[in-house]
């Protein structure tokens, strides 16, 4: 294999043994796990530095999705299929539940406590504020989480629209910070480019990073330390997979109707990347601002947020730049920054990788963020050691 195929860290088919690393292990809990793109970023950010990655727990309410994990991080220690509000069951401020207890002897000391909640809640508990405020609910719900296992530092991800998500008139986010505060957290928020990361899409996520009193880091400097990755295009990304095919689900084509086929030569036989109005549907005509919708991917620009919807150009600009068909679920996954190793063949069927891949999170924000922390922990350390040398 030519150096530049073995270097690309997308085409790499061998896992690293993120089980194995010669300074002392990072301890996480990843909740609302999905696949495990939060625990992948973290353990990628770890073996930068040697230190070997421990997962304490990791929950999610979907089977396939804790398979899928199962699958990539068979060293983790608890993997739980569930809903996290079961395992975290009570409200913020009260002494622990015997769930929380229990919870809490099993995952023992916990460096970073990752999460994404999903963006609409299905709690069942007969909670008064969670009936009214399910969203909420889950996101407060990592909140909870650092109460009961007291991390070093807090990582939740969610929607820009987030700050915009409210009860009340005061906004998740806001009540989030306030309780993290109260139990000695320091706390920060920032919309993060996922392209500015490295990942070759356009994509925007909340960041809220808590840090615990008595840790030399703040969260403010660990935003300002994620270093920051070149500028990734679609061709980076995939351009190797133009020609790959095959009758399996991850690297099948999509197949369209015909008349989205015949969308799409359109598009190709006259060098366009937006689809006239006169040729969509009657539905998408006149004054609209789905523009992407039909559209054609570029070579030299990173992709569209992907979604679930990856493998139909109605449901965005999902058509390949240089062929008459949406992107195969390897296409997907490389854009979404999950390198070939990555093993999503637990899902059985197209639609389920769709579902799997387009609801991930780009492994490259969590790597960002434990590499910043590690980083500058090492910074303190060596600082401290020196000033005790010249002592």
């Amino acid at each position: 294999m030519p150096d530049a195929l073995r270097s690309h860290p997308l085409r790499q088919r061998t896992a690293p043994r993120f089980d194995d690393g010669n300074g002392a292990p990072i301890r996480i809990v990843d909740l609302f796990a999905g696949c495990g793109g939060l625990t992948l970023g973290a353990a990628q950010a770890a073996s930068l530095h040697d230190r070997a990655v421990e997962i304490a727990l990791a929950v999610d309410f979907e089977p396939l999705a804790t398979e899928v994990y199962r699958r990539n991080f068979p060293f983790a220690s608890n993997i739980e299929t569930g809903p996290v509000e079961m395992l975290f069951d009570g409200d913020a401020g009260t002494r622990p539940t015997f769930a929380e207890k229990r919870v809490a002897a099993r995952v023992g000391e916990v460096d970073i406590l990752l999460g994404g909640p999903p963006c609409q809640g299905h709690s069942s508990l007969n909670n008064h504020t969670r009936q009214v405020d399910e969203k909420n609910a889950l996101y407060l719900r990592m909140v909870r989480a650092a109460e009961i296992v007291k991390p070093r530092v807090v990582l939740i991800e969610n929607v820009p629209a987030v700050r915009n998500d409210r009860h009340n008139g005061e906004g998740v986010v806001t009540r989030a910070e306030r309780r993290l505060t109260e139990i000695g957290y320091r706390v920060a928020e920032r919309i993060i480019e996922l392209e500015a990361l490295g990942v070759a899409q356009r994509r925007r996520r909340h960041v809220l990073l808590a840090v615990a009193e008595g840790e030399a880091i703040s969260p403010e400097s660990l935003f300002e330390a994620m270093p920051t990755g070149e500028r990734r295009t679609l061709r980076w990304a995939i351009g190797d997979l133009l020609d790959i095919g095959g009758d399996a689900p991850w690297d099948r084509e999509p197949q369209a109707k015909r008349e989205n086929l015949e969308r799409m030569r359109y598009l190709l036989d006259n060098d366009e990347f937006d689809l006239p109005n006169r040729l969509r549907p009657k539905c998408h005509q006149g004054d609209h601002s789905y523009k992407s919708m039909y559209g054609r991917l570029r070579w030299d620009e990173p992709a569209q947020t992907i979604t679930s919807g990856f493998g139909s150009i109605g449901q965005g600009r999902f058509m390949h730049p240089e062929r008459a068909r949406a992107l195969t679920a390897h296409e997907a996954s490389r854009i979404q920054g999950f390198p070939d190793y990555f093993d999503f063949f637990s899902c059985p069927t197209r639609h389920a990788l769709a579902t799997m891949i387009g609801n991930a999170v780009p492994p490259a924000l969590s790597a960002g963020v434990v590499n910043a922390y590690l980083t500058l922990a090492q910074a303190r350390s060596d600082s401290s050691e020196q000033l005790a040398a010249m002592a």
